[in-house]
């Protein structure tokens, strides 16, 4: 039985660690100005270049696509001035770059990442990592090798907002943490030519969406003991409406949904011993919290505006000028737990991608 009136917020900021536990994080105009290279042309490429551009001291110098045309486009959107390759290969041997950011889809990160990687490159990787943990494996011990950095884009791990949650929680002001509930449904028009639902891209709703309140769990519980899944597949053979349970042999357990076809808040609910921390909707990006104690008193943190993915970009920049080859706040050790999580619940709905 746990003892609700003795919680040792010691133990909790040992496991939580980080540097900022008040919900601030370093300025993101400090951090070191780095030069970046995106791999592929997509609307998140777009939303991370506009993040560096506007919001902290890097720039995005190269951007690489199977189609100049469509390098330059992107270029002319959201990087201003970059040099536009119209092959990946070109993009990664490009000296006027630092780092590679790879934003193309889940099927090709392991491909794409290892192009960077053997052209000496560091990479940052759109999450998940990559399709399974074994590719996961490959393509970290790729990066160990070369010596380069390398870290899962997870950048829900680097926000303010986050920060401050993991802050009231090593306080004790939750006590100890029990369940967490978090779903992430976005409704799309069924279509088996879209990437959310083609199983050559490693479609679906959990690669793609369920990655982010699995990750939440595991960011405030860790590696579960059991987990658990029930969902249904599209047509075309990827899931599309999954429920999970984290089961920690402490007791503690993450409740979990994502959705392609159901419309949802995104929102999350952290239950602990003596208290509750509320996150009504959006809590993967830049999100406002309410920290309820089981006194009735509460507070409530308001993020700063503005695109959430340069946290990331700066926290980048920041272990590079240290000469650090992965993250404290994103290791990859908890890639390889995540990953291996995706890989039981895709077992336990029988999806399979092509090539496994």
């Amino acid at each position: 039985m746990t003892d609700t009136a003795a919680v040792d917020p010691a133990a909790y900021a040992a496991r939580l660690t980080t540097a900022d536990l008040d919900g601030s994080v370093p300025d993101l105009m400090d951090a070191p100005a780095i030069r970046w290279g995106v791999l592929g042309a997509g609307n998140i490429a777009g939303s991370f270049a506009d993040g560096v551009r506007e919001r902290t001291a890097s720039s995005v110098t190269a951007v690489g696509s199977r189609s100049v045309d469509k390098a330059q486009a992107f270029a002319d959107a959201h990087a201003p001035g970059a040099r536009a390759h119209g092959s990946y290969e070109d993009l990664v041997t490009d000296d006027e770059i630092d780092v590679v950011y790879v934003a193309t889809p889940h099927s090709h990160h392991l491909e794409h990442a290892l192009l960077a990687i053997e052209a000496g490159k560091h990479v940052l990787v759109e999450k998940p990592l990559t399709r399974s943990v074994t590719e996961s494996r490959t393509l970290l011990d790729a990066a160990e090798a070369a010596g380069v950095f390398c870290m899962e884009a997870v950048w829900t791990r680097f926000l303010p907002h986050i920060a401050a949650i993991r802050g009231a929680i090593a306080r004790g002001e939750i006590g100890e943490v029990r369940t967490v509930i978090a779903e992430f449904d976005v409704p799309f028009a069924y279509d088996p030519s879209h990437r959310l639902f083609a199983p050559e891209l490693a479609g679906g709703a959990l690669l793609d969406l369920g990655i982010y309140p699995i990750t939440l769990a595991h960011d405030l519980l860790g590696a579960p003991d059991t987990v658990l899944a029930h969902g249904t597949l599209a047509e075309t053979g990827v899931d599309d409406h999954v429920s999970m349970i984290l089961a920690y042999d402490g007791g503690a357990q993450a409740i979990l949904h994502t959705s392609s076809g159901a419309s949802g808040s995104v929102g999350a609910r952290i239950i602990g011993t003596r208290g509750r921390i509320e996150i009504p909707r959006g809590f993967n990006g830049p999100a406002d919290i309410e920290v309820v104690r089981a006194d009735g008193s509460s507070w409530t943190f308001t993020s700063p505006a503005g695109e959430g993915k340069a946290y990331e970009a700066a926290e980048v920049a920041r272990l590079l000028a240290s000469g650090a080859t992965q993250s404290p706040r994103m290791p990859w050790s908890d890639t390889l737990e995540v990953m291996g999580i995706l890989d039981v619940v895709r077992a336990e709905l029988g999806v399979v991608y092509p090539g496994e």
